[in-house]
């Protein structure tokens, strides 16, 4: 059964990698069932599903930093960009984490992990703040929403970061078997911050968009997030044991996680507007002709007779031909 403020259930189902840092014992804690691993040149690579899926996110988040920087006269496109910088961020730190590569027993492995859970944290406040550029506070792009975003993300990212140091080293009042700090900041407000901004989201589509499509995006990235979480938290396990080890529940939440991203980054995509007229394009040449003049247009034969004029220039004709061109009537 889950009790409020402890890690012991959750860590019993799935593999979290703030788990062997966790409990009363020196150990930590150990799930009853994790996908297995591999051997490679006399190491041992854990999750190699799961860090297929982070290889693959690492690629799609980068594909997603090129258009939003891409859009440059999109509303919050700066804003939105350090969202996915975290993630990206985060993506690495969950691959070094949870496959081995840095062991359990290192002396700096517990920094890095404090280091992925407060980059957690960072997100869901940046994501949230965004939100609440469609409601116009100040300007966006200008430094004091910039620095508004990066300097309050420091802000949290910071905050989490000492609260998983001092759990794992139980510093001050904090405890390894009673981790209530840790379990607020992971379970709570990340969970509220991200429902804030689905929130404000909503609001701003209702009140300023004329179509109501982009609430697709957005509640599919919530009920992927939704499905994600809760194939972690009590399903891992059973997953585990019902495919023989090969993958378990942290899989799909890792694949959960991405595509919850991916539709942020669709909604925003829907929502916002590049005004043509400012854009840059990288090909040289993007004029065309979208319509023939019409011929009965007064002007037609002005147009007609500049035509013939830069013509006759090229061909070598002499000026004085072209004073015989007809003036069009009145």
């Amino acid at each position: 059964m889950y009790k409020f403020g402890y890690y012991d259930e959750i860590c019993k189902t799935v593999q979290m990698a703030a788990c062997p840092l966790l409990g009363d014992s020196q150990v930590g804690f150990e799930p009853t069932c994790y996908a297995r691993n591999i051997e490679v040149r006399n190491a041992l690579i854990f999750q190699m599903a799961t860090l297929i899926i982070d290889i693959i996110a690492l690629f799609m988040t980068i594909i997603m930093i090129v258009h939003v920087r891409s859009k440059y006269t999109a509303v919050g496109r700066k804003e939105m960009v350090m969202v996915f910088y975290l993630y990206l961020v985060m993506t690495i730190l969950d691959f070094i984490t949870i496959s081995g590569i840095i062991p359990i027993s290192s002396v700096v492995y517990p920094y890095f992990v404090a280091a992925y859970l407060g980059l957690t944290s960072a997100i869901c406040w940046c994501l949230m703040l965004n939100g609440t550029v469609g409601f116009q506070w100040t300007e966006d792009g200008t430094a004091l929403s910039l620095w508004t975003f990066r300097l309050t993300s420091l802000v949290i990212f910071g905050l989490m970061y000492f609260i998983s140091i001092a759990t794992f080293k139980e510093v001050a009042s904090f405890s390894r078997g009673h981790p209530i700090g840790l379990f607020i900041m992971y379970f709570i407000f990340n969970p509220f911050c991200l429902l804030v901004y689905v929130v404000l989201q909503v609001i701003v589509v209702v009140n300023t968009l004329d179509e109501y499509w982009p609430l697709g995006n957005i509640s599919f990235a919530l009920v992927f997030f939704v499905i994600g979480q809760v194939i972690q938290v009590f399903l891992s396990d059973k997953i585990c044991e019902g495919i023989k080890h090969y993958v378990d529940g942290v899989f799909f939440g890792t694949i959960c996680t991405l595509l919850s991203v991916m539709m942020v980054y669709k909604y925003w995509d829907s929502i916002t507007k590049e005004d043509l007229e400012f854009s840059v394009d990288g090909k040289g040449n993007t004029w065309e002709v979208k319509e023939l003049l019409n011929e009965d247009d007064e002007f037609a034969p002005y147009a007609g007779q500049a035509a013939n004029t830069q013509q006759q220039q090229q061909m070598g004709y002499p000026q004085q031909q072209q004073q015989h061109q007809a003036y069009p009537p009145y």
